[in-house]
C-alpha cells in the first residue's frame, strides 16, 4: 500500500485506493488508517452512513476494494466521554444503597463503545441512579463489574459506590471458587452433546485480528486464557431412536468469565447456540430440518438463545447471600415453546 490519502482534514478523511489495494474495504481501511481506527470502529462509521465510495454511499463492509476507487470518510464530531443519563426503562429486582441488580432485556448494550454511545445500560443506569454510581470501573462503565453481550438476556448487578464496586469485582474474579458467587445460564443448542452433563476446558483466545471473537487456542498460545464451562442438559427436541435429538435446552454454569465463553465452547463441542450468527451461521440451514411452527420461530429469532437466568453473590456489606433468577424472555421462550411441541 503506498500513500493512498490524498487529503486529510478533521472532519473528512478522503483516500486512493493503489494499485494493490484488495480484498474487503473495511479491512483495507482499517490497515490504510493505521492504529488510528480499529476495524470494528470502521464498521461504525460505514453503517453509520459515514463512507462514501466514488460518490456512493457504502452500504456493506462487505464489499471489495478495487484499485483507483476514491474513498471519503466523513468523521462524527467527537463524542462527550462522559455518558449522559437516558431516560431508558430498567427492569430492577433488587435495589439498596450499595448496588442494584437489573435483568437486562435482549438488544442492549451495556457501556458505551464505538458505534453504541447512547442508548447503553450505563445510560439508564446513570439516569436512574443518579450520581451514586461507582466510578471505580471508568468513565464509560460506571459501576460496572461483570457484562453480558447485546443480545444475551438476563440478570447483572451493578455496583453503586467504590466499596461495593471492590468487593464485587473480587467475587467475579474469583469466579465462585472460594465464595458464593453463582453464574448460571439457560441455551438453546442445536443438536445435544455427546455426553447429557459434562465439563469444557479449553483454553480461549482473539480469532484472528477481530477484537471482539473469540476461539480455541492451545494453552501454550500467547494470548489463550483459560475457560471452563460446566453443561447440563436439560430437555431434548424433537429426539429421534437414536438418541440423538435436532436441538436442546442446556444449563450451563460458568468457571471462568471470558468474552463469548458459553458461545465459543458450545460450537466447539459441535452444538452451536440457535440462532448465534457469529459461531453457528453454519447450522442456519438445520431450522429447515423442523416441523413447520418450529422452523418458523426459529427463522423469527435473530439471535443467540442464551438467557443468565441466575446470578448469586455476597452482598457487600451485609454479608448475607443474594440470590435473583429472570425469567427467560418471551422472545425466547416461543422458540422454546415451539421446539417442545414438535
Amino acid at each position: 500500500m503506498t500513500a493512498p490519502f490524498t487529503e486529510s482534514t478533521a472532519a473528512r478523511k478522503e483516500l486512493i485506493a493503489d494499485a494493490d489495494a484488495a480484498g474487503r474495504i473495511d479491512a483495507w481501511l482499517t490497515a490504510a488508517l493505521g492504529a488510528e481506527f480499529s476495524r470494528n470502529r470502521v464498521k461504525a462509521l460505514i453503517e453509520q452512513g459515514a463512507v462514501q465510495v466514488n460518490g456512493v454511499l457504502l452500504d456493506s463492509p462487505n464489499r471489495k476494494i478495487k484499485t483507483g476507487d476514491s474513498i471519503v470518510i466523513d468523521l462524527p464530531a467527537p463524542e462527550d466521554p462522559q455518558p449522559k443519563g437516558e431516560n431508558i426503562p430498567l427492569e430492577v429486582l433488587y435495589e439498596d444503597k450499595d448496588l442494584i441488580v437489573i435483568a437486562k432485556p435482549p438488544g442492549l448494550v451495556v457501556h458505551p463503545g464505538a458505534g453504541n454511545w447512547h442508548g447503553t445500560l450505563v445510560n439508564a443506569l446513570i439516569y436512574h441512579c443518579g450520581d451514586s454510581l461507582s466510578g471505580i470501573g471508568g468513565v464509560k462503565r460506571p459501576g460496572i463489574v461483570h457484562r453480558l453481550d447485546k443480545d444475551t438476556s438476563g440478570v447483572m448487578v451493578v455496583a453503586k459506590n467504590d466499596i461495593a464496586h471492590r468487593h464485587l469485582a473480587d467475587q467475579f474474579a474469583d469466579h465462585g471458587r472460594t465464595g458464593p458467587l453463582e453464574r448460571a445460564y439457560r441455551a438453546v443448542v442445536w443438536g445435544r452433546p455427546r455426553s447429557l452433563a459434562g465439563t469444557i476446558d479449553a483454553a480461549l483466545g482473539r480469532s484472528g485480528a477481530d477484537r471482539t471473537k473469540r476461539t480455541v487456542k492451545r494453552e501454550d498460545t500467547d494470548d489463550a486464557r483459560e475457560a471452563i464451562t460446566h453443561y447440563t442438559v436439560l430437555e431434548r427436541y424433537g429426539e429421534k431412536p437414536d438418541a440423538t435429538c435436532l436441538a436442546s435446552l442446556v444449563e450451563c454454569r460458568l468457571e471462568t468469565g471470558r468474552t463469548h465463553q458459553i458461545r465459543v465452547h458450545m460450537a466447539h463441542i459441535g452444538n452451536p447456540l440457535v440462532g448465534d450468527q457469529e459461531y453457528g451461521a453454519a447450522f442456519k440451514t438445520k431450522a429447515n430440518l423442523l416441523p413447520e411452527e418450529a422452523k418458523r420461530a426459529v427463522n423469527k429469532f435473530h439471535r443467540q438463545a442464551l438467557h443468565a437466568y441466575l446470578l448469586a453473590f455476597e452482598h457487600p456489606t451485609s454479608g448475607k447471600t443474594m440470590r435473583f433468577e429472570a425469567p427467560i424472555p418471551a422472545d425466547l421462550q416461543k422458540v422454546i415453546d415451539a421446539l417442545k411441541a414438535m
